[in-house]
């Protein structure tokens, strides 16, 4: 027969734990091995049933008095205190547990929370920006008005399931160790529906399409998560509704990128107002506004406009962001014959100095030429 290991060294608490230790630990390792979140594990399952066993004793303090003075002789027959199981388990899991498996009970049934939805809003840039308040449809688990919840026909009302008596749990004892585990004939709902609703089918939810209005504030951005409290599915047998969570996606802009709090935007100029310098309307999310652009300048200039950004006061703090506008000198094309007769005179009239950065990049280049052939 093979030796049991110690209660105190399953739980990995100290001899002098206080009832509150020996829960915790209970409570974290029980939610590791527990049988329904390990399914075909033979080894979780008999862990658990080493935390089961351990924490029955533990708890009660005149098994823990008689543990601690005679081992586990104590329980054996003929041993020591000669204790038997009181069969108190099922109190103790529940006890300890609370509502991590379910919410509860109502009316003698094991009630469940709804699941939580997750919903995909498309929004503009403008709209994302300045905030909005759209509509949108939903299709979730409502609870069935016919039967208010209950899966029975109007007139007849769920029975105590004959094979746990109502308690959703059954027991099964073996000496002193005694299990609960979840009733296979009502699933730990510890009712049966004899006479099932006719809109449910006796599930006591059905499908249905909910129109919800959502409050988007300004600032948001893609990946941003809007929670509207209650409106994901409706729990079982009485059980909260689950909760709706609306991601947001903002759609591609035409004009704008957008990182963070900063707007950026590219504008193209010609190469005559790029050297000789002017002034250019820019667009912003607001309207249009002057830029001044100066002589000489170059393709990839930045040109912030501060404020012109996105304000993300609301959903990060840290006031409004700036909108920055990169100029790209462009090439004529389709040029007539005057044109380009006139772009030669200019050619011929330049010089390295009014070409800097190519004669610089010239000079590399026959630098580098001259390196291998060295």
């Amino acid at each position: 027969m093979a030796t049991k290991r110690d209660y105190y060294e399953i739980l990995g608490v100290s001899r002098d734990a206080s009832e509150r230790d020996i829960k915790k630990a209970y409570r974290r390792l029980a939610m590791k091995f527990h049988p329904d979140r390990n399914p075909g594990d033979n080894e979780a399952e008999e862990k658990f049933k080493e935390l089961s066993e351990a924490v029955e004793v533990l708890l009660d303090d005149e098994k823990r008095s008689a543990y601690n003075q005679f081992g586990h002789a104590a329980f054996e027959g003929g041993g020591g205190g000669g204790f038997s199981s009181s069969g108190s388990f099922g109190s103790i899991f529940e006890d300890v547990f609370g509502d991590i498996f379910s919410t509860g009970r109502a009316g003698g049934q094991r009630v469940h929370r709804g699941s939580d939805l997750k919903y995909v809003l498309d929004l503009t840039l403008e709209d994302a920006v300045r905030g909005t308040n759209p509509k949108i449809k939903v299709a979730t688990l409502v609870e069935c008005m016919e039967c208010l919840g209950s899966g029975s026909k109007k007139g007849s009302s769920p029975i105590d399931c004959v094979q746990c008596g109502g308690a959703g749990q059954v027991t099964t004892r073996q000496g002193f160790f005694s299990m609960q585990s979840t009733c296979p004939r009502c699933r730990g709902t510890g009712k049966v529906i004899s006479d099932p609703c006719d809109r449910c089918h006796g599930q006591g939810r059905h499908q249905e399409e909910k129109t919800l209005s959502v409050k988007v504030p300004p600032g948001v951005d893609s990946g941003d998560r809007i929670r509207l409290s209650g409106q994901g599915e409706a729990g079982a047998n009485g059980g909260p509704p689950g909760d709706l969570y609306v991601e947001v996606s903002v759609n591609e802009h035409p004009i704008f990128t957008r990182e963070g709090e900063h707007l950026y935007c590219e504008v193209p100029i010609g190469f005559v107002d790029a050297a000789l310098g002017g002034d250019l309307e820019v667009p912003t999310l607001e309207g249009r506004v002057n830029l001044k652009i100066p002589e000489e300048t170059q393709t990839g200039k930045l040109f912030r406009l501060r404020g012109k950004g996105v304000d993300v006061t609301q959903v990060r703090g840290g006031g409004i962001g700036d909108l920055y506008c990169r100029i790209v000198v462009e090439t004529p094309v389709n040029l007539s014959r005057k044109q380009k007769d006139l772009l030669r005179e200019f050619a011929g009239e330049s010089d390295e100095k009014q070409s800097p950065k190519q004669a610089s990049w010239f000079e590399g280049v026959k630098h580098f030429i001259d390196s291998l052939t060295d």
